[in-house]
């Protein structure tokens, strides 16, 4: 009887200098939590470090020769829309409801400059101290990001970018001035009241300029007062003039605002344009 106290004793003892010590072990026992790589690109064409965040699905690793086309996305930091985009990626490729891409985010610095292209409205030059810089920032990606990601990852030719609010103002202006750089546009509430709504002003010309584009554009809006009028512009002009080739969509979703679009929308138009292809079918 005493060698079965004793003997029980110890294992209490000993039990309770565990528990005591579990805060130490979990600590010493802790890894990174990894979903994907992070890199920096010493611009010249911007004068700046740009951080890269980068989501590879699991096809990309199943096999040393798959290549994956790349989607590109502004606000892409990992305090900014990165982690719940590249989450949403990661469940739509899991059930099959959409191709499998290679996730890019491209970290801000000075957003509102980057973003935003000319404007001689006063108003809007009272957002940031230096505005207008969506050249600069589209050459950075063409001639700095593209080669780079291009190097590091197996990719296909395919690329697409996505993006909300002055981020969607990006995605639509770089549609209509330089579509060649992506195969598929996808806005969210794009601010195209920017600049007395210039850009939905020029759009016709610069559609009309085109007569065969094969590129793919989705855009949506929410109940966002000075933002759903534009969308609505686009879509008409749109409807009108929209060249021989271009696939497009409006998705008007009146019961999101302008803070909770996003993740509903890309839902929505991941599924639409990045949907599994048909074996047989282009």
């Amino acid at each position: 009887m005493d060698i079965l106290r004793f003997n029980t004793s110890a294992i209490l003892l000993t039990f309770s200098l565990l528990l005591l010590n579990w805060p130490a072990l979990a600590v010493q026992n802790k890894s990174p939590l990894v979903i994907g790589d992070t890199f920096a690109i010493d611009s010249k064409i911007v004068n700046e470090i740009r951080r890269i965040n980068v989501y590879l699905p699991p096809a990309y690793d199943e096999s040393t020769t798959t290549r994956l086309p790349v989607l590109y996305m502004p606000d892409g930091g990992m305090a900014e829309d990165f982690l719940h985009i590249a989450g949403l990626v990661q469940v739509l490729v899991g059930n099959s409801t959409m191709r499998p891409f290679i996730l890019v985010g491209i970290e801000n610095t000075q957003r509102r400059r980057d973003m935003t292209g000319p404007t001689q409205n006063p108003e809007d030059k009272k957002i940031a101290p230096q505005v207008g810089g969506s050249q600069a920032f589209r050459d950075f990606i063409r001639n700095e990001l593209m080669p780079s990601i291009r190097a590091r990852y197996r990719t296909t030719n395919e690329t697409a970018i996505v993006g909300e609010s002055l981020a969607g103002l990006f995605v639509i202006e770089t549609f209509l001035l330089e579509p060649d750089l992506f195969d598929t546009y996808i806005a969210f509430d794009p601010s195209l009241w920017w600049n007395n709504q210039k850009l939905v002003a020029d759009a016709k010309a610069l559609l009309q300029s085109r007569p065969k584009l094969n590129k793919t554009l989705y855009f949506a809006s929410s109940d966002e007062k000075g933002i759903i009028e534009t969308a609505e512009k686009l879509s008409n002009v749109l409807s009108t003039s929209a060249p021989s080739g271009l696939q497009w969509h409006y998705e008007r979703m009146p019961d999101e605002h302008h803070s909770t679009i996003y993740h509903p929308a890309a839902l929505k138009a991941f599924r639409s344009v990045f949907k599994p292809r048909v074996a047989g079918k282009l």
